[in-house]
């Protein structure tokens, strides 16, 4: 059997960690022993999953705010992480921060709507720039790191309603395919996750209402979040010799973007 990596006493930073995927990515790396950097807008969530995982695992947890589409905010989250991490520095970089407003068709589209593609665009791909540009310089310096992107089955295949959010997670798939190749050589390693349908309040907010997100998820078993943040651990986990450069999961009841089985 491969050996895999200890992860223990290593320093993770996990953005967009105040709910779903990333709250479970950061419970699933408590787990695992690491110690955790949280950044998210919502602090009251961050502080309270901060505690839970301290007192449930013994490690060091610190909760810091962070808006992704803000530059200064991004420089001083990346300040206050190089300070809780030390010498060792952030072993791992796990970009889960991400939004999705909306499903504004092109040829009806509004004015509104047009603000809710800047907005994604703002997170998804700027915001995925930012953070990773502030941590990716130091793991390169250490000649190790890993850098986990959150991608999503949207960035691999398009639908109707969905053209600017498949657009920026095309672009989070592209992006970490480059930075792959730019990091060849230095002992960083690159990987993008992308989920099929998970039963997350991700959908709540993109389409307005509980009841609008039920639906989606009506008649088959979507995946949760912690299967997504147990493939993040499985990436993590795996010899440092080894790059997954891409993995694609999705439910059982779902064969692509808009084929799903439902009884």
């Amino acid at each position: 059997m491969t050996q895999t990596l200890e992860l223990a006493q290593r320093v993770a930073v996990v953005t967009g960690a105040s709910s779903g995927i990333g709250q479970d990515v950061a419970r699933r790396l408590a787990v695992q022993g690491m110690h955790l950097v949280l950044g998210a807008r919502r602090c009251d969530r961050l502080e309270a999953l901060s505690a839970e995982l301290s007192d449930q695992h013994g490690v060091r947890c610190l909760a810091h705010p962070l808006d992704v589409t803000d530059s200064a905010s991004v420089a001083s989250f990346g300040e206050a992480a190089d300070a809780f991490a030390g010498e060792s520095g952030v072993h791992l970089l796990v970009n889960n921060a991400g939004a999705a407003f909306g499903v504004a068709r092109l040829p009806t589209a509004t004015l509104e709507d047009e603000a809710d593609w800047q907005a994604m665009l703002d997170v998804n791909v700027m915001g995925l720039l930012r953070v990773t540009r502030r941590f990716v310089s130091g793991m390169v310096a250490r000649g190790s790191g890993h850098v986990i992107h959150m991608g999503s089955l949207a960035g691999l295949e398009t639908y109707e309603g969905g053209s600017v959010y498949c657009a920026t997670k095309a672009a989070v798939r592209v992006i970490s395919k480059a930075l792959r190749l730019e990091l060849l050589g230095s002992g960083v390693r690159v990987c993008c996750v992308n989920p099929g349908l998970v039963e997350t309040e991700f959908s709540q907010v993109r389409l307005g209402s509980e009841e609008a997100a039920t639906k989606v998820y009506e008649g088959m078993t979507p995946l949760t979040g912690n299967e997504v943040a147990e493939t993040v651990e499985w990436v993590a986990r795996l010899p440092e010799f080894v790059n997954i450069e891409e993995v694609t999961l999705q439910p059982v009841d779902q064969a692509s973007a808009q084929k799903v089985h439902r009884t």
